[in-house]
């Protein structure tokens, strides 16, 4: 509180909070080693040499001598992903797995943060749709949101769950 010339107010302090696009490593190791696992040990899987790995730092590379091998060892993946709760959205699937030899490949590339396009499309539904008063800002791969009302915070991230984009968002920092 301030006192000036006999007169209090109170500065009303803005709130906020971050959406980001962000993945939990561990539990993306988690659901890939289960998935690894359950391939090694399941009968239909059995002499088709059947992989799933890292590849790298973002990336998760399927092998098998079938495309249809390859393909079920993606729906497993999947599935233990679905299991840890994480969304499918970190996926970065292509079309269809490229014969290597006498395998088949299929590269799988992670996504995270959000890329300057989709902050600015995020940003304008905000400005368009959104309450009055709420402010969006670009900061790198995150967008920081801010209102002095908490209730137009929660009406923000209301919003932005219902547009699909195709991004895992999640919503951090809210202060």
């Amino acid at each position: 509180m301030r006192e000036q010339a006999g007169c209090e107010y109170t500065l009303a302090a803005e709130s906020s909070f971050d959406i980001v696009s962000k993945l939990d490593r561990q539990e993306v190791d988690n659901a890939l080693n289960q998935a690894a696992k359950e391939v090694a040990q399941r009968f239909d899987f059995k002499g088709t040499g059947t992989t799933i790995a890292w590849q790298g730092e973002n990336g998760v590379e399927i092998t098998s001598s079938s495309e249809e091998r390859t393909n079920a060892a993606l729906d497993v993946f999947k599935e233990r992903l679905i299991r840890r709760k994480l969304s499918l959205k970190i996926l970065d699937v292509p079309d269809e797995p490229k014969p290597s030899g006498k395998e088949y490949r299929l590269l799988i590339s992670l996504k995270e943060g959000i890329s300057t396009e989709d902050a600015k499309k995020i940003s304008k539904l905000i400005r368009d749709e959104g309450p009055k008063g709420v402010k969006a800002q670009i900061q790198g791969d995150e967008l920081r949101v801010s209102s002095k009302k908490k209730d137009n915070l929660q009406a923000v991230q209301t919003l932005v769950r219902e547009k699909d984009f195709d991004l895992a968002l999640q919503f951090v920092n809210y202060r």
